[in-house]
């Protein structure tokens, strides 16, 4: 199996474990992208990696996403934040579909547009990595938190500074009002989430 596959069979393994409330069952449902759509998205950001692209070849989203007549919800990704103590916990998040990231792209410009503000405000208000240019395109918007993207969301990074690395996930987060590099690449992410045993899938489901 490559990445991708070993990475979904893992994560239905721990749904299994942990027996989540249907969760297995909602992302079973899943199918892939057509073509297509696939190559909608290569048009749009011809740099992708391969990975995202075989991922969403197998689950296009999982973001109250339908799929038989049903809509489902399935934490696929997760992300260490930090409570008001400083008490670090695993946060989950969706996969959004082709169609979703589409959306966000045709919206996207550089966290400084984003945010409606200028350099020199956005500067001044967030923490912003040395790796990541607030002045370039955000990039690849691939996943929003349980929260419906409204306390974090994860992208792929394009056009990085500081000599960092082409396709490196960032994070945004609200409150701290934050933009960091979680991984090397996408490929490198996944591997991560691998490693901590899904550590986003638990018990509060």
């Amino acid at each position: 199996m490559n990445l991708v596959e070993n990475y979904l069979a893992g994560l239905k393994a721990k749904f299994a474990r942990m027996d989540n409330h249907g969760m297995l069952a909602d992302l079973s449902l899943a199918s892939g992208a057509t073509q297509a759509d696939l190559a909608a998205l290569e048009a749009v950001y011809p740099d992708c990696p391969e990975a995202p692209i075989e991922l969403l070849r197998r689950v296009d989203g999982t973001y109250w996403r339908k799929y038989q007549d049903k809509k489902i919800a399935v934490r696929v990704f997760g992300s260490t934040l930090h409570d008001w103590n400083g008490n670090p916990y695993v946060y989950p998040y969706y996969l959004l579909s082709t169609a979703q990231i589409l959306e966000s792209a045709r919206n996207a410009g550089s966290i400084c547009n984003k945010f409606y503000q200028d350099t020199e405000d956005i500067l001044n208000a967030y923490d912003i990595d040395a790796r990541i240019d607030p002045v370039a395109p955000v990039g690849l918007h691939f996943s929003d938190c349980i929260n419906n993207g409204g306390t974090s969301w994860l992208y792929i990074d394009f056009n990085p500074q500081n000599d960092s690395k082409v396709g490196q996930i960032a994070r945004y987060v609200h409150d701290t009002d934050s933009f960091d590099v979680i991984a090397d690449s996408f490929e490198a992410y996944l591997e991560m989430l691998m490693e901590d045993d899904y550590a986003f899938v638990y018990d509060d489901e």
